[in-house]
């Protein structure tokens, strides 16, 4: 199970979830969120995490040049795009954010240049973060690598592996003291948990 570590702002967070077995971290990179860091602060955290630690940038309707700049400045392996996600080039490593609705299809993970689908509960205003959950049964079966994320914690990430069978799962919001900082507690029970 890939494991995705989301809203990572300082060096302490970082090294409990890669002591705690993360594979990815993410970086917010879209100034309305609470969890925003700029492309120096996300290089600061970079430059002491292991080499086989994916470093995923999220990025909310910014340009594609803008966007790839700062993942250059700042370190990232991976661009997490939410809303224009096909207006990146091919050859990069991406991941679609997609709003997980009642309606939702499998036809709506179409973008050929996407690695992996970010499968998210839909928000009014928020891109990610919200702490509210989606149907997981609608994400089983997907054809395409999908990582399940909204509302998860240590006491329901076990059920949306086993009802969703994604390739892997992140979690942010449930998992702070406060919009920013993690509780270490929780995450490494929710780290233990989603790879037990």
């Amino acid at each position: 199970m890939m494991v995705k570590i989301c809203g990572i702002t300082n060096r302490e967070d970082a090294l409990v979830a890669v002591e705690g077995g993360a594979a990815a971290l993410g970086f917010n990179f879209y100034a309305n969120s609470p969890r925003y860091v700029t492309a120096s602060q996300a290089q600061r955290i970079v430059e002491i995490l292991p080499a086989n630690i994916w470093k995923v940038g999220l990025f909310v309707n910014e340009p594609p040049e803008r966007a790839l700049d700062i993942a250059a400045q700042s370190g990232m392996d991976i661009l997490q795009i939410h809303g224009n996600a096909d207006e990146f080039p091919a050859g990069i490593r991406l991941w679609k954010a997609v709003r997980v609705g009642a309606g939702f299809q499998f036809a709506e993970l179409d973008s050929p240049q996407a690695e992996a689908f970010l499968l998210d509960t839909p928000s009014e205003t928020l891109h990610g973060g919200t702490g509210r959950s989606f149907d997981w049964k609608l994400a089983r079966g997907a054809p395409r690598k999908v990582i399940i994320a909204g509302g998860l914690d240590e006491t329901n990430v076990r059920q949306a592996i086993e009802e969703a069978q994604p390739w892997g799962v992140d979690a942010c919001s449930r998992l702070e003291a406060m919009p920013g900082r993690k509780d270490h507690l929780k995450l490494a029970c929710f780290l233990k948990a989603a790879l037990s």
